[in-house]
């Protein structure tokens, strides 16, 4: 873990209100070990806004780093707004990555803003692409940043129906399961999507690993602000840290038997 002064290299609206920030970072991807770790954004160095904002990673190549983020406050409309040649402070890598094999056949699967440590991971497998399959859920087609394409093994779905499968993520999983048995499935997203995957792969006994999504203050574990439960855990005379998890720390990515979305 550093920190980092970082110089954005680019930073461009991608699809509507989703935009793609990318800045060199030596420091920071030097220590870089996966898909799903993240970082913590200082927006300004004043007062204003006090708190980093997480960041899930989407890439990391040759020094550079990059994230995907959609506007929806005064923090993520702060960075919309900065320019080739600002700086920021970044702090991370933080967090744990996604553990996958290659001999597997993998569902990758994303919604929201939860698409960046997907398609971070999507690049990852680029040479295993043969056994990996992409799902990405939307609300509309406007979202969207890639083409919904079954023979390159990438589903798109919309709430609307105005791109790709008509509905959530959820529909495209179970035709791509239906067809891919003896997968395993990453995902990320919305607490209700990751809610009904988790679902889903229990009851199918499908291996999966989730990478949750979680408001964060400090991002190293101090202000105990992104606790999880624990599934397993029944003992009655527990200590605090034994029942819950703290996503910064022990995640965000977690078997999808080992947490309880509350």
């Amino acid at each position: 873990m550093k920190t980092e002064d970082v110089i954005i290299i680019n930073n461009n609206e991608i699809a509507s209100e989703i935009w793609e920030m990318e800045f060199l970072a030596p420091k920071i991807s030097s220590n870089y070990k996966g898909a799903g770790q993240f970082i913590q954004i200082q927006l300004d160095p004043g007062w204003g806004n006090p708190l980093r904002r997480p960041m899930s990673i989407a890439s990391c190549r040759d020094s550079k780093i990059s994230i995907i983020y959609k506007i929806f406050g005064q923090g993520t409309k702060i960075l919309s707004q900065k320019i080739s040649g600002d700086v920021l402070n970044v702090l991370g890598p933080l967090g744990n990555s996604f553990q996958y094999k290659k001999n597997n056949l993998n569902i990758l699967v994303g919604g929201g803003v939860g698409l960046a440590p997907i398609i971070n991971l999507w690049k990852e497998l680029d040479e295993l692409r043969d056994n990996s399959y992409l799902i990405i859920g939307a609300k509309t087609k406007n979202e969207h940043i890639h083409s919904h394409n079954p023979d390159e093994h990438i589903y798109l779905t919309t709430d609307d129906g105005s791109m790709g499968l008509p509905g959530t993520v959820m529909e495209a999983l179970k035709v791509v399961y239906e067809n891919v048995k003896s997968s395993e499935v990453f995902a990320c997203g919305p607490e209700p999507m990751l809610k009904q995957i988790q679902s889903f792969v229990i009851k199918n006994n499908i291996p999966a690993q989730l990478s949750v999504e979680s408001y964060m203050g400090c991002g190293v574990g101090i202000c105990q602000g992104c606790i999880i439960s624990r599934r397993n855990y029944k003992n009655k005379n527990h200590s605090y840290h034994k029942k819950y998890s703290l996503v910064c720390v022990d995640g965000p990515i977690y078997s999808a038997g080992d947490v309880i979305f509350d």
